[in-house]
């Protein structure tokens, strides 16, 4: 005969749970202050290394990093604009503790995740609880950008959050929360974080490949697709070509469809900003598209983005 579960306890262990991982964050979560904006950031070594959204920390020049009633200078290492990671620097600070990292490869949706934030300097971090809804979102045109493979949550990104970490039942780091958007939180999954993190310190330069289209994705008919073997319903249309870029160079013209770049497939309007990587700038990359009804292949030499940090 199987036991009852009382329900009281089952919730009071959460909440003892719960308590307990938020209390254990307290030193590695840190206030980001400037005159422009409040946000969050996370310790992540013991030489002072912090990280933060880059929308937190745009146009500041004075930083300052706290908890409780401390607070410090910080300054700026470096930026990702692309991923929403900017780099911080502290003195070392005995008190504060480097944050721990999961690994963001197997996440799954309906898993348990705590959001973390602390932008207005007090002795604990403030938090939100939810459920990922999706481990591998894309997010468009978020700030002027198209996020990919980022962390979608049901957990509530209140103003501040932004920089905090988004955390499992252990307590390590899965994701940097950077935006609530459609009632959803979107977090910069731990991997790519610590590896943008990793290349600032080492003080590489944070490069995107730029070709000078706006384009969108669209619908190819079925006897376009079946003509040209090119086995997929969906492309990205050109809408425009910006003079002298490297597409008007190439000879991209207004109505040609990307099916294919760099020999991977393209078929949604977020596959172009995943393969246009620091690894394509400067060299001769071929470029799938339908013309009409026909498939031909252009070549484009990709540059860097213009304004791009570190530059």
């Amino acid at each position: 005969m199987s036991q009852l579960i009382n329900p009281q306890n089952v919730l009071e262990s959460i909440s003892e749970a719960t308590t307990f991982l938020v209390r254990n964050l307290t030193n590695s979560i840190v206030s980001v202050n400037s005159r422009m904006s409040r946000g969050t950031g996370m310790i992540i070594d013991r030489y002072g290394h912090i990280v933060t959204c880059n929308h937190v920390i745009q146009e500041c020049n004075n930083l300052k990093i706290g908890q409780g009633e401390r607070t410090y200078a910080a300054k700026i290492l470096g930026t990702d604009p692309y991923n929403d990671v900017a780099l911080l620097k502290a003195d070392p600070i005995a008190e504060f503790r480097p944050i721990d990292f999961a690994d963001s490869t197997n996440l799954n949706t309906g898993q348990f995740v705590i959001a973390l934030a602390n932008p207005f300097n007090r002795s604990q971090p403030t938090a939100t609880t939810g459920i990922i809804t999706n481990p591998d979102a894309s997010l468009s045109q978020w700030r002027g950008t198209a996020m990919e493979n980022v962390i979608a949550t049901d957990a509530k990104l209140n103003p501040g959050f932004s920089g905090g970490p988004l955390v499992d039942v252990f307590g390590k780091v899965i994701g940097m929360n950077t935006a609530y958007v459609w009632s959803r939180g979107i977090a910069v999954p731990s991997n790519k974080l610590k590896a943008i993190a990793e290349k600032l310190i080492e003080g590489k330069k944070t490069k995107r490949a730029y070709l000078g289209i706006i384009s969108n994705t669209v619908m190819i008919p079925k006897e376009l697709s079946e003509e040209t073997e090119i086995d997929q319903e969906t492309g990205v249309m050109v809408f425009s070509v910006e003079w002298g870029s490297p597409a008007k160079k190439a000879g991209l013209a207004m109505g040609d469809v990307i099916v294919g770049f760099n020999g991977k497939r393209v078929t949604d309007f977020y596959d172009l900003p995943q393969l246009l990587t620091d690894e394509v700038i400067g060299k001769e990359t071929k470029v799938r598209i339908l013309r009409g009804e026909r498939l031909t292949t252009v070549t484009i030499v990709p540059v860097q983005t213009e304004g791009d940090d570190n530059e």
